[in-house]
């Protein structure tokens, strides 16, 4: 056996190639494909980098984009605190507006709210204490523990509120003594620099929606549609155990389906809040009702690793027809996702559906047993779902569905594809 090295994005990949390959005259059949085999892995290898670039650079420019808007904020709330309001050190207002711009896309407009109702609070805790005790280094941290107290008491664990109100109470308890009228200065550049903030993220530097939900939807669609060719591969070549590391990081994906969630909760927020973003709205939109079945298709992809590797520990039989038909639905999840990030209509993902459901449709008469069977019925509900997330009814779906599976059958009866 002679190992082959491939280089690719800076690493080095190996391949095996048998040594009577190298014979002259010896098979060249094998030899051929031995250097096909050896192209396509160098092949996956470029486009796994390719990915993986893009990716990243998609990181790039929203981590820019926000950067930017927070720079632009506090550039805009200072000059409105200093030339407007009139205070030689408006430190505030850009506080504030960085506070706002830097919160978690989907949750700026809540962010801002609980800025100003925790400077209220810290104030409003803060004088009236004061009133009775005085200043002091005691009375700082007991005024300092009660903001807090009242802010979690009344609005729970919210993280702005609680940080304002503890802030504006240590400054005020602080500088009470040198510097008379703090209250009013800070509750209006707090005000001024949170809706400075809002501005900036609606008006002037909208974040484009799409690319907030492709850079943290990529990882979930690119994990389920590599462990779909996994579970492809694993049946294939009757490898029970990478079925089983499939349907393992199947079921680890709980923290990438959170950060999709909160990044539509983000995109949501754009196409509301940014009229220059407004048009985005039907396809976030799109992207939010295939959310919900894509979550659907996790799941049912699971049961068909958990299906499969059951069927390969057990020995069952596994036509060629049910490894392709998964390997097709892994088509079908990439496929949405690039429809989608492209605004096109969605036909490529369904010819890819309806070609892994005829696929399935074979595998019964080519026999199967128990498991065999439920993986494809497994496959068929992943399917049917799928096909809701481009927008079909539920009738409709299901009715599609009957007809690939019925189409697959009647190719067998009419000695169409054979193993």
């Amino acid at each position: 056996m002679v190992v082959g090295r491939i280089r690719s994005a800076g690493a080095w990949y190996e391949c095996s190639v048998s040594a009577d390959d190298r014979r002259p005259g010896v098979n060249r059949s094998q030899r051929d494909r031995a250097a096909e085999n050896v192209k396509a892995g160098a092949a996956r290898i470029r486009g796994r980098s390719g990915r993986a670039g893009r990716l990243r650079l998609n990181h790039l420019e929203v981590a820019l984009v926000i950067s930017l808007q927070a720079g632009l904020a506090a550039a805009l709330a200072w000059w409105i605190g200093h030339d407007v309001l009139g205070n030689p050190s408006p430190v505030f207002a850009p506080s504030a507006a960085v506070g706002t711009i830097v919160a978690a896309l989907g949750q700026r407009a809540r962010r801002t709210a609980e800025l100003l109702i925790g400077v209220g609070l810290g104030i409003a805790t803060t004088d009236f204490l004061l009133t009775f005790l005085g200043t002091g280094i005691w009375q700082t941290g007991f005024v300092v523990g009660c903001a807090i107290l009242a802010t979690l008491v009344l609005f729970g664990r919210s993280g702005a509120a609680v940080g304002q109100a503890g802030g504006t109470a240590v400054l005020l308890a602080t500088l009470a003594p040198a510097q008379k009228n703090l209250e009013w200065p800070r509750i209006v550049e707090s005000t001024v620099g949170a809706v400075v903030g809002l501005v900036v993220v609606a008006l002037l530097l909208p974040i484009n929606p799409m690319r907030i939900l492709d850079r943290d939807a990529a990882p979930v669609y690119q994990c389920l549609a590599h462990q779909l060719r996994e579970v492809s591969a694993a049946l294939a070549t009757h490898d029970q155990q990478r079925a089983v590391r499939a349907l393992d990081t199947l079921r680890s994906m709980g923290p990438d389906i959170e950060r999709m969630h909160e990044a539509l909760s983000g995109a949501e927020e754009v196409v509301s809040l940014a009229p220059a973003r407004w048009q985005r709205r039907q396809d976030v939109e799109r992207f939010a009702r295939a959310t919900v079945y894509l979550e659907r298709v996790i799941e049912h992809s699971r049961g068909v690793a958990r299906r499969s590797a059951l069927a390969l520990q057990y020995d069952e039989p596994i036509p060629p027809d049910l490894s392709v038909g998964v390997g097709h639905l892994a088509d079908a999840v990439e496929l949405l996702r690039r429809e989608h990030r492209a605004g096109r209509p969605t036909e490529g993902t369904r010819r890819k559906i309806r070609d892994a459901v005829q696929d399935a449709g074979r595998a019964p008469a080519r026999g199967v047993n128990d498991f065999g069977d439920a993986v494809v019925t497994q496959l068929r509900t992943a399917a049917s779902d799928l096909l809701r997330a481009i927008g079909c009814d539920p009738t409709s779906a299901n009715q599609e569905i009957r007809n690939a599976i019925r189409h697959g059958e009647d190719s067998i009866q009419a000695g169409g594809p054979s193993e």
